[in-house]
């Protein structure tokens, strides 16, 4: 009897401590300001993980356009963009891809890092990751 609630509380734990992954949505905050900008959803495709904004927050911003973004996004709608791409599990992190900042329209290298349950540090740099910035996001309920 012993054994099988420690089996089972160590699978629990293990569960729990290995099972967190940044899928679901994420509020950003705009770092200028401090003020909620808009909702990512991160979700998982052939292993891979992406965000898209799925809905803008500030006002008169909702139908924004990615005038800024070159090739295939110029001129798309921000409502909608795939803005997080193809970022792998490495550790404790998830790294390899890319994020694009639709208001310079300029792309990053991308990595992601749980902070806590409810935060998550995503970083954007250029070359190595000492060269950029990080913003937490913050889990919508």
């Amino acid at each position: 009897m012993k054994m099988s609630f420690l089996f089972t509380f160590l699978m629990f734990l293990g569960t729990y401590a290995f099972g967190q992954s940044p899928i679901g949505t994420w509020k950003t905050i705009d770092d200028e300001t401090g003020k909620e900008k808009s909702y990512v959803e991160i979700y998982e495709k052939d292993g891979k993980l992406y965000g898209k904004v799925a809905k803008i927050l500030t006002k008169g911003k909702e139908d924004s356009k990615c005038d800024k973004c070159s090739g295939a996004l110029k001129g798309k709608p921000i409502n909608g963009m795939v803005i997080l791409n193809g970022l792998k599990k490495d550790g404790n992190e998830w790294t390899g891809g890319k994020i694009i900042d639709p208001n310079s329209g300029k792309e990053y290298k991308a990595s992601l890092k749980l902070n806590g349950k409810d935060k998550l540090d995503v970083r954007g740099y250029v070359g190595i990751s000492l060269v950029g910035r990080t913003q937490t996001w913050h889990k919508v309920k």
